[in-house]
């Protein structure tokens, strides 16, 4: 094992905590403890910092802050959201692409009904627009589900350009987008996750336009103010700041995370017999996915670690099994010896050419100790 510090390449899975949330998060449990449901002082003040968080958190995201609640996770927010919105009316049916998050997936699999139905995607992983509107003019239809950009290989979906019949929501999981890219302004529900653009862990948004029909689908008080129970209203108020962070500061880190990630594209194509994956353009600025033949998932991965650097395998949603990526597979790309590489904020050039040179000995290694070096 490497003795120098790792170089952490897996910012997608779980961004470090933002300067901004830190001071943020600190400064806020010292007022932040009360219960914002009461009257008393401890009270008061946690229900100024709570509002206050839901408008930081409202005016990045395009929305109102009465629009805007926390969960406890950005799945939770996905749960919440898509199935309120199938609670909401009589239907009970809901489209979405075939490479959408697990937990859109799960969240599908929870509500059964005949509806349901899985929208193809081209070899970049890109949504058949036509295919899904046809799927949701289908009776029983209650919601559509789409993401903003895919957590696995980067693709931007075109979300602004969904043209659904009257009446049917669209949900989108924004959790890869948010603080890397512009958010789709065309949504009903929407989801995130603090912790993936520098929040912390534990912390998930729900948005919901105010003119749509959405419930709470599980037990508890409806309405987006005290979602799940009690507000953990430090963590929001430091999720909020961090968004305001990297937001501000969003143009000139993506690109140059647009420029070092090509870098690595450049390299990973370079490999014989290696595929990468998503869209080249229009992607999310920090993160690429490639596969190569011959090589194992876990075996690249412990072999990068050994050199120094944490990255990825496996489908991205459900990377401690090490299983096949539903996403790959849905694109029609080599799932067998993934790789999914993403940057943190501060990740610098230097960095990245290591990260090219350990790729290209540990891929060679490994296809050597199989005698195909």
């Amino acid at each position: 094992m490497s003795s120098t510090p790792e170089v952490y390449l897996d910012a997608a899975s779980s961004e470090r905590l933002h300067p901004a949330a830190r001071d943020t998060l600190l400064a806020a449990l010292e007022r932040g403890y009360g219960d914002p449901r009461r009257l008393h002082r401890a009270g008061r003040d946690a229900r100024l910092l709570l509002d206050n968080a839901r408008a930081a958190v409202a005016e990045c995201l395009g929305a109102r802050p009465d629009e805007v609640g926390f969960t406890a996770s950005g799945s939770d927010a996905v749960h919440r959201g898509l199935l309120g919105l199938v609670a909401a009316v009589p239907t009970d049916g809901i489209v979405h692409s075939a490479v959408e998050h697990s937990s859109v997936l799960h969240a599908v699999a929870w509500r059964d009904s005949p509806a349901h139905a899985a929208v193809t995607v081209d070899s970049h992983g890109r949504v058949d627009l036509a295919a899904l509107a046809e799927a949701a003019a289908r009776p029983g239809v209650a919601a559509v589900a789409l993401q903003a950009a895919n957590q696995e290989v980067g693709t931007l979906q075109p979300v602004g350009e969904v043209d659904l019949p009257a009446g049917v929501p669209l949900f989108v999981d924004a959790a890869a987008a948010v603080g890397h890219t512009t958010v789709p302004g065309r949504w009903d529900a929407l989801a995130a996750s603090a912790h993936k653009w520098g929040g912390p862990a534990g912390v998930g948004v729900l948005a919901v336009r105010r003119s749509t029909r959405w419930t709470n689908p599980f037990p508890g008080d409806d309405g987006l103010d005290l979602l799940g129970g009690f507000a953990n209203v430090p963590g929001a108020l430091a999720a909020a700041a961090a968004l305001q962070a990297v937001v501000a500061e969003r143009e000139e880190v993506a690109a140059r995370q647009f420029r070092l990630v090509e870098r690595i594209r450049t390299a990973a194509a370079a490999l014989p017999d290696t595929e990468v994956v998503g869209d080249p353009v229009a992607r999310l600025p920090h993160l690429v996915t490639f596969s190569c033949l011959y090589v194992g998932g876990d075996e690249i991965v412990s072999e990068l670690a050994r050199r120094g650097y944490g990255v990825a395998s496996g489908s991205a949603c459900t990377a401690s099994t090490l299983e096949p990526s539903h996403v790959l597979a849905a694109m029609g790309a080599l799932t067998h010896g993934n790789l999914r590489v993403s940057l943190e904020r501060d990740t610098t050039e230097e960095q990245v050419v290591g990260f090219c040179a350990a790729l290209t000995d540990a891929v060679a290694e490994i296809r050597g100790r199989a005698g195909l070096g």
